[in-house]
Formats: structure tokens, sequence, C-alpha cells
């Protein structure tokens, strides 16, 4: 794309939200000419908006765990770097166990999580107790206690990255849909959308739940597929929980469920439902706080009288494996995806964003190649992520 009437940048990132707005900051402190668009008005406004906060590196992947930690890391030392209040709260995350198969698979994982320097153990009964008190000790086995896994507001945060990537150069575009992507000779050369025209060395699909929709432009049949999760929050009560609460336990309707109290003394849940519900409706439902609120007042009874203020249905861009697709696509030169955050964007996003400027600049630590081959476009997706 040669038409000097045509803007041009040396990165389009499609998508302003939890991987898009801090791959923008990062590409554009590196000093690249980066355009970000998206079909919302402004920054977030899709899935970013409607996660809970948790940002956790107690994963059952190597990739995960990798990029959590740096995530922590950045999220962690924002306010000090930058002055901006992101709401960090270092309160860990505690996963119970209730049964013989949970402890089991969360003993198992210990292996692996303290392996990649997650500072995790196992807690018995009594210790959980005195750590949370609250919870129901009956048929309570013990937990893994994360304390360096923590919380943050999705919208302050993302709106800083979309400030600072700003100061940096960036410019994003709202309310822009995109409609095709130029390639020319197995090389995307530039975006179109219903606005407008833009010239580019490289792409980046960023798009969450429409992934598959921008990887059709070019071609490509991601396996990424938007399943509807809800959540609710509180009214605010005095401080009485520091960790996020993780029940990997099954139950009707769902396969787990969590929930901590944010800053502010309200709480705020969430269920991963069981079966997934496919597709992009974003309504809540009847049937949500019925289900939850009997788990989450069964495993902590102090709960049972707190009032719900709201609830909300956000879109999780499932893989089949639980995995992200992170990394280059193979017959499109330039296209760089990074797709299938299985609701956990938030948490990834400043570890995958500083992953992304790396693979453009062609500078990977050794430790990226691992990671990149367990995020492979290309891979089996054979496994599953037990902590998803």
């Amino acid at each position: 794309m040669t038409n000097p009437a045509i803007p041009h940048y040396d990165i389009v990132i499609i998508g302003a939200g939890s991987i898009g707005a801090p791959t923008a900051f990062f590409l554009s402190q590196a000093g690249y000419k980066v355009l970000v668009l998206d079909q919302a008005p402004s920054v977030g406004q899709t899935s970013n908006k409607r996660a809970i906060g948790g940002i956790r590196a107690t994963h059952s992947d190597p990739a995960k765990i990798q990029l959590c930690l740096r995530s922590i890391d950045i999220f962690s030392t924002w306010k000090d770097r930058t002055g901006d209040d992101i709401e960090w709260s270092e309160g860990g995350y505690v996963f119970v166990a209730r049964t013989p198969r949970e402890e089991k698979i969360l003993k198992d994982l210990l292996v692996t999580q303290k392996l990649y320097r997650l500072d995790i153990d196992w807690l018995d009964k009594p210790q959980l107790m005195e750590l949370v008190p609250d919870l129901n000790p009956q048929e309570l086995t013990g937990g893994t206690y994360s304390p360096k896994d923590g919380n943050a507001s999705p919208l302050l945060a993302v709106h800083s990255f979309y400030v600072h990537a700003m100061e940096y150069g960036a410019v994003f575009k709202f309310n822009e849909r995109v409609t095709e992507m130029v390639i020319q000779g197995g090389k995307v050369v530039g975006i179109k959308t219903n606005r407008g025209e833009y010239g580019a060395d490289m792409v980046v699909n960023a798009a969450g739940p429409w992934a598959q929709e921008i990887g059709a432009l070019a071609g490509l049949d991601l396996p990424v597929r938007p399943d509807s999760h809800e959540a609710a929050i509180t009214e605010a009560v005095a401080p009485f929980l520091k960790p996020m609460i993780v029940d990997i336990s099954p139950g009707p309707g769902s396969s787990n469920y969590y929930f901590y109290q944010h800053l502010t003394g309200q709480i705020i849940f969430c269920i991963t439902p069981s079966p997934n519900i496919w597709g992009f409706d974003a309504e809540e439902t009847s049937s949500f706080l019925p289900m939850v609120s009997k788990r989450m007042v069964d495993l902590m009874p102090r709960l049972k009288n707190i009032r719900v203020r709201r609830t909300w249905r956000g879109l999780y861009p499932m893989t089949p494996d639980g995995a992200p697709i992170v990394g280059l696509a193979k017959g499109v030169e330039g296209l760089v995806l990074a797709v299938g955050m299985c609701g956990q964007g938030f948490m990834l996003g400043p570890g995958v964003g500083e992953l992304l400027t790396r693979i453009i600049s062609g500078q990977l630590l050794d430790t990226d190649h691992q990671t990149l081959d367990i995020l492979s476009p290309y891979r089996q997706f054979a496994g599953q992520e037990l902590l998803k």
C-alpha cells in the first residue's frame, strides 16, 4: 500500500482492550508508530469492563505462569512508575479442596508451579482456617495459597495503559469496525474499516471474542469461540476477607466459582458455567444468582446476609485447550495473533504486551521460546488448562 494519501503505521492493533491497550503502550514505548482500532466507543468497553479484576500467576500451564508473573510485577509497581492508582491489592489467591479429587489436582500442580518460581504452598485445614476463618470447615481438607497474587481495577488499568500509550505517540480510533485486511503477495499491508483505510507493516489481532471474525479476513480459521460468564457485586461491608477464594469442585451448572472482597468492601464473584454457554449473548440471566449464591454460602456461611447490588455477563474467548493463542500467523506475513485469552486477558495483558513487543522487534528472551511453543497457533490443542 503505497498511496501517500493513506496514513501508514508500523503496527496496527485490532482491539483496545485488556491485550490491545498494554500492547500499544509497550510497542509505542519501544518507538513504534502504533494505531489501535476498536469498534467500541472508547477503550476497554467490551470484555475488559466486565472482568472482575483478579490477577494470578496460579495456573497449571508454564506459559501462563511466566506471563502472569511478569504481569504481577507490572501491576504491582504501576502506581510507583506512573503515579496512576489502578487499585492494585496484593490479597493472594486460595484454591480450596473439599474432596480428595481437588486435593490431588492442587497438590500435583505444586510441582510445576514451584518449578516456575510461583510463591505457593499447600495449607492443611487448620492453617487454611487460620488464614480464612470464615470458611466452612465441613468437608474442607485444605488448599493452596499464593500470597503474591492479587487484583486491580480493569477499567482504571486499561485506561492508564491507554493514556500512557498516547503519551508515547500511539493513536487510538474508536467506533471503527475492521472490514478488510489488505494482503499483497502473502503479506499484510493494511487495514480497511467502515471509516477509513490504513497502511501497516504489521497487524496484531487482539480482538477478543471477535478474534475468529478478524482472522477470517486473512483466511485463517482460528479456534476461538466466545463463552458467556456471569458475575456480580454486593454492597460494601467491613473488611473481613483478604484473598480471592476459588472452589474448583464441580456443581450443578458450573465447574467452579470464585470471589473476593474489593478494597471498597464489596464482594465480587463469578462462575465458570458447565456446560459452556457459547455465543455473543451478554444479557444476564435469572438462574445465575440462585446457583452461585448457594455454592458461596455453603463454602462461607457469613455471606448469606450480604445484599447483591448488580449482576452482569461477559464473554470469554475460549480455545479448545483453555490456553491463549500467541504468535506469528503462517501464510500471512506480518500478522501477529494474541487471541483466545479464555477470560484471563486482564491478568495476561501486560505480560503478553511485552512478549508481542519482543516478537515484533526480534528480541526474544530465552524463556520466550518455550512460552511461544506452548501458546503456538499451530499446536495440537490436545491438553487442558486445569485452573482456567
